[in-house]
């Protein structure tokens, strides 16, 4: 069993609270994006000049946030927010959709890849082959922040989140880092090496996250005031069966996207 009683503030600069989730994007970003880059030198396959990802930064950066706060008002506290509009830009007191980043980063890439003349498919697969590393670093900052915790269990491995309560937990965290991350990103990195059809790996990121996310979530307690949508099933695991879905039209259709 691990007791967690991590402090969310990494530091304090010129007194200014730098927070491990802030660091978790910036660096989730960076190593993102440079990983991509040795994957453009590396592969013919992305057809298009490393800049390009420099290019793309301030983009990704504003459907991450945006998308993230929109999706997070929308689908899981939309009636607070509409009760306290000011809140809405309270960003720092949390409120993060995955999902809803993940519409925010489409729909910025469906217009940045117009002005570039860019091919759709080939760009998302090179998103999807590096967002790993961002879900990985953002997990452990949700468990250093004691944040989105499991269900009670007596399991070895359990955690007991101090500031959450005494009760040992599962480090559902940590699950989602690992399969969500690292696994995902191995898979993904190996099927590049398989075979290069444009929007296969885009198809598999939706795919595979999305399992791995409706497995995750059966141990991870749902957003206190939604509970389960129905039976088993939270937002993340209804949302996630959506995306699940999109991810398979997708894979069985790609070869009719241009």
């Amino acid at each position: 069993m691990f007791v967690n009683n991590f402090d969310p503030v990494a530091f304090i600069l010129f007194g200014v609270e730098i927070r491990w989730y802030s660091l978790a994007y910036i660096f989730g970003l960076i190593f993102a994006i440079q990983y991509g880059k040795f994957l453009i030198k590396r592969k013919s396959y992305f057809d298009f000049e490393t800049k390009t990802l420099d290019d793309y930064l301030p983009f990704a950066i504003l459907g991450i946030i945006l998308g993230g706060r929109i999706g997070y008002i929308l689908f899981y506290d939309l009636i607070f927010y509409l009760q306290n509009p000011l809140q809405i830009f309270y960003i720092w007191k949390g409120g993060m959709s995955f999902h809803g980043g993940l519409i925010g980063i489409i729909l910025v890439t469906i217009y940045f890849v117009k002005i570039k003349n860019l091919k759709f498919l080939v760009f998302t697969d090179l998103l999807a082959l590096i967002s790993p590393i961002g879900l990985l670093l953002g997990r452990i900052a949700n468990f250093i922040n004691s944040e989105l915790v499991g269900s009670p269990t007596n399991l070895p491995w359990s955690v007991i989140f101090i500031k959450i309560d005494e009760i040992p937990r599962h480090p559902s965290q940590i699950y989602e880092a690992i399969l969500e991350g690292l696994i995902l990103f191995l898979i993904l990195n190996f099927i590049l090496k398989l075979k290069n059809i444009r929007g296969n790996i885009s198809a598999y990121f939706l795919i595979l996250y999305s399992i791995f996310r409706i497995f995750v979530e059966q141990f991870r307690l749902p957003d206190a005031h939604l509970g389960y949508i129905f039976g088993s099933f939270s937002m993340g695991s209804t949302l996630s069966i959506l995306m699940l879905l999109a991810g398979l039209m997708l894979l069985f259709n790609v070869k009719n996207f241009k």
